[in-house]
């Protein structure tokens, strides 16, 4: 199952937003983070931030990850 912080990157992907930023940066180690915050911004302006904690945040870290 697809956690929610997943579902709604896609969704804000899907519309055009563009990451931002990665809280804390992607090269910190996942044993490190239990807290991860990614900042997106549309072509007019509006950002949206979506937070993740504990499994979850390494899932969307490693999401992230293979988006490119």
């Amino acid at each position: 199952m697809e956690s929610e912080s997943i579902s709604e990157l896609k969704k804000l992907l899907a519309q055009n937003y563009k990451i931002e930023k990665v809280e804390p940066r992607m090269f910190t180690s996942d044993a490190e983070v239990n807290i991860v915050r990614v900042t997106l911004a549309s072509t007019d302006g509006k950002t949206k931030t979506i937070k993740a904690y504990r499994e979850e945040s390494h899932a969307l870290r490693e999401f992230i990850r293979n988006l490119h």
